[in-house]
């Protein structure tokens, strides 16, 4: 389809709303995006319609929500360009992939004086349950620094690596920067030390277009609610011959393949990894979603947006008082920002009052705002539902906020 932002708006119906008496101008789609009537309209039929336990009933319902269910599979292994729908786990997020690759993998691979690499600019998500781990193992976290336009030192990536690093655990977009990591030669160098690499692509799965073939990625993972669908839903790729080697994350059912009193035996991929009951309906709808995206095209998607940043920018840099906080070469539309003697909390309050939102604070990655010097920043986050108008609105807004609180 033509892409026509106008058009595309009316099929997000919370955007016609008003917040304090003003148009909702929703800038804060790095947290979380909008749905489409297709995606809640999606939600509305299963319960109305096959909502059933999947894969153990032979009922007819259940064999059509098993279907559709497993529709979603081959939807995420197509976008992701994966070998195989096996290769598809499903999970409640990313937070919850990474722990399962933490758990899992680094439960068996890292002993003690191991090494795993990260990055200043990681989500708490990419940070935690790495510490968590390599404190039980007796391994050590190595992070990569950024220089000050919010790029990583390759240099210093490269000095970090040795036969001693294990895991490399990498955010593809920056959700605080907007940075997008050269993630192919963070792969290309890991491998070369025998390292397998997890990519966080929260922020990246839609705005880029992602290949893990041709990235070479032995785990990427996404998180349905950015992506247009709805919370609670994630999947995680591995590659195969790295998944059946890792153990289940967590027993129950639906990953077992035989169980008795004396030993457990275990399903095969994916299902070893999905114990219980799955969140049916939201996966399902999260194929709306995929569908939705993949009717506008991808690549128009990342023109629009790409031109909604530069026109951002270019309004953001016009205020002396406003300073741009991640200035790197190649970025998703996000934009960070902090104001002269402004707290950041202070410019969300008043730009709500203009029916603008946007996120303010550390946005779960305070050792990168320890790096930077900040408590915290303004963050405006455009989705291709956004319009050049919105970002006029915005900056009417700071204009309000500087009248205020200068």
């Amino acid at each position: 389809m033509s892409f026509d932002v106008h058009k595309i708006r009316k099929d997000f119906p919370i955007l016609s709303q008003k917040i304090n008496g003003k148009d909702l101008v929703y800038f804060d789609n790095a947290a979380t995006t909008q749905k489409p009537q297709s995606v809640i309209d999606s939600l509305s039929s299963y319960y109305q319609t096959i909502n059933a336990n999947i894969h153990r009933g032979i009922h007819t319902l259940a064999e059509k929500a098993t279907a559709e269910y497993e529709l979603t599979r081959e939807a995420i292994k197509n976008f992701l360009n994966a070998e195989s729908a096996e290769q598809i786990i499903f999970t409640k997020g990313i937070t919850d992939s990474i722990n399962l690759v933490a758990r899992s993998y680094g439960g068996v691979y890292l002993k003690t004086g191991d090494e795993v690499i990260i990055s200043t600019m990681e989500h708490h998500s990419n940070i935690v349950p790495w510490q968590l781990i390599c404190e039980e193992k007796g391994a050590i976290l190595r992070v990569i620094p950024i220089n000050e336009s919010g790029e990583i030192i390759f240099e210093d990536y490269e000095k970090l690596l040795s036969e001693k690093t294990k895991i490399v655990a990498i955010v593809h977009a920056s959700n605080a920067l907007g940075t997008i990591n050269p993630i192919k030669e963070i792969i290309k160098k890991a491998h070369r030390f025998g390292a397998v690499v997890l990519v966080d692509g929260a922020q990246a799965a839609s705005h880029l277009e992602i290949d893990v073939q041709d990235l070479d990625a032995d785990f990427y993972c996404l998180s349905s609610h950015k992506l247009y669908g709805p919370t609670g839903v994630g999947a995680l790729y591995g590659k195969k011959s790295i998944l059946e080697k890792m153990p289940p994350y967590q027993g129950g059912g639906e990953m077992i393949s035989e169980v008795t009193f004396e030993k457990t035996t275990y399903n095969e991929l994916p299902y070893k990894f999905e114990a219980g009951t799955p969140n049916i309906a939201d996966t399902i709808a999260l194929r709306k979603a995929i569908e939705y995206i993949q009717q506008i095209g991808k690549q128009a998607i990342a023109t629009y947006e790409a031109q909604l940043l530069d026109y951002a920018t270019k309004k953001l840099s016009e205020f002396e008082q406003v300073q741009l906080v991640g200035t790197a070469k190649e970025k998703v539309s996000v934009c960070s920002f902090v104001m002269h003697n402004i707290h950041p909390q202070d410019i969300g309050i008043i730009l709500d009052t203009e029916g603008i939102a946007i996120r303010t604070g550390h946005h779960c990655t305070q050792p990168l705002m320890n790096r930077l010097g900040l408590v915290g920043t303004a963050r405006a986050s455009f989705a291709f539902y956004n319009t050049f108008e919105e970002i006029d609105k915005l900056t009417f807004g700071l204009k309000k906020v500087i009248k205020m609180l200068s």
